[in-house]
């Protein structure tokens, strides 16, 4: 099991990592598309896994599909990179979405 010290540890260092390799320097609002960009990427792959695990996928794009599990963990970890580059503290947000959700009255 991965603590939150750890995981915002690895976010540190991929961000960085993500710096270097793109030469976008300070341009937080270029960084954030790009985010969001690469975000959409990973939610179509991740539905490409739903579906393959599912065994509703054509047959040539069966054979290599990840599996669901480390593609939801590539939306997660985009989305935390995100979060990081526009300063939201996204365990805090997930506490007080959990309070709102948790009084909804259904």
């Amino acid at each position: 099991m991965i603590t939150t010290g750890e995981i915002n540890k690895f976010i540190d260092r991929e961000q960085l990592r993500l710096l270097k390799r793109s030469g976008s320097g300070e341009d937080t609002d270029k960084r954030s598309l790009s985010y969001c960009v690469k975000l959409m990427e990973e939610v179509g792959e991740l539905s490409e896994a739903v579906l393959h695990s599912m065994k509703d996928q054509r047959q040539e794009k069966l054979a290599d599909q990840k599996n669901v599990a480390h593609e939801l963990a590539d939306v997660i970890i985009v989305s935390l990179l995100i979060a990081k580059n526009m300063k939201v503290d996204i365990f805090k947000a997930l506490g007080e979405k959990i309070e709102i959700i948790n009084k909804r009255i259904y």
